[in-house]
């Protein structure tokens, strides 16, 4: 099995004004953003220093009706067999694997509580990783699922995935809320069950990295886009906030220092 196998590799950004995006993240996140020079297609590359990151691109027309969001992928080196597991697992596949010219190949799936993910497969060695709070990059991948259990069990077996820390947040009604880690090495997210009362169905979400949380949170609203949360100091000495873009795209930031 590749090393990099069960990693996310890859994050894209589907919302229907790519130009305002670009603006939105590169004031928010400090990205560089470029045109991917695909043709016939409006792709833009987010690079934090010489790095890509991530890439926007417009909704596409099969996808009509779904809300901007971010899209994360998982790297693997047999997606064909990775969809079947999937499948077999409790899962579906939502777009069969196919190629992305001269790139690789893509799948869209879902968990089985319907939190859409893609998979991701190249023959080259696969993107470099650098440290988790490397500002510019993302330095977490946390799944609000339909059942921590059932989630657990499922990507576990699909991808290896390993336990790390599980933190008790029962005293605030959230029950339990599981650090996980891919191919060994350092957590590298967080699942829990979705909690009672918050209105969104099982997703993914992903923490982009900045330096300064209360002055990102600033270039956030100044964009037009909302804060769902106070900043809250999480376990470790960081702080977030979930936020939303203003296309509607939710999406989280990271900081070591508030």
């Amino acid at each position: 099995m590749h090393k990099d196998y069960g990693r996310f590799c890859w994050y894209e950004l589907m919302t229907n004004d790519v130009a305002a995006a670009e603006r939105f993240y590169a004031s928010v996140v400090g990205w560089s953003i470029r045109d991917s020079g695909m043709p016939d297609m409006n792709y833009l590359l987010a690079y934090a220093g010489d790095t890509q990151i991530a890439g926007m691109m417009a909704l596409p027309a099969e996808a009509s009706g779904m809300p901007p969001a971010w899209m994360g992928y998982i790297f693997t080196d047999r997606i064909e067999e990775t969809a079947r597991e999937i499948t077999q697992n409790g899962g579906s596949v939502m777009r069969e694997p196919a190629d992305i010219p001269g790139i690789g190949r893509f799948a869209v799936v879902a968990d089985p509580h319907g939190a859409v993910f893609s998979l991701f497969a190249t023959q080259d060695e696969g993107p470099a990783r650098p440290e988790m709070m490397t500002p510019g990059h993302v330095g977490w991948n946390e799944l609000m699922a339909g059942d921590l259990d059932t989630a657990w069990e499922f990507y576990s077996k699909t991808f290896g995935w390993t336990k790390d820390q599980a933190v008790d947040m029962s005293e605030a009604g959230m029950g339990t809320y599981q650090t996980f880690a891919a191919g060994g090495g350092n957590a590298i997210g967080g699942m829990m069950t979705t909690p009672p009362g918050m209105p969104m169905p099982p997703a993914w979400g992903y923490y982009f990295v900045v330096e300064g949380l209360d002055a990102a949170g600033k270039r956030v609203t100044d964009g037009g886009g909302s804060l769902m949360m106070e900043p809250m100091e999480v376990p470790g000495g960081a702080w977030i906030l979930n936020c939303v873009d203003p296309q509607g795209a939710y999406f989280s930031l990271v900081s070591m220092t508030r």
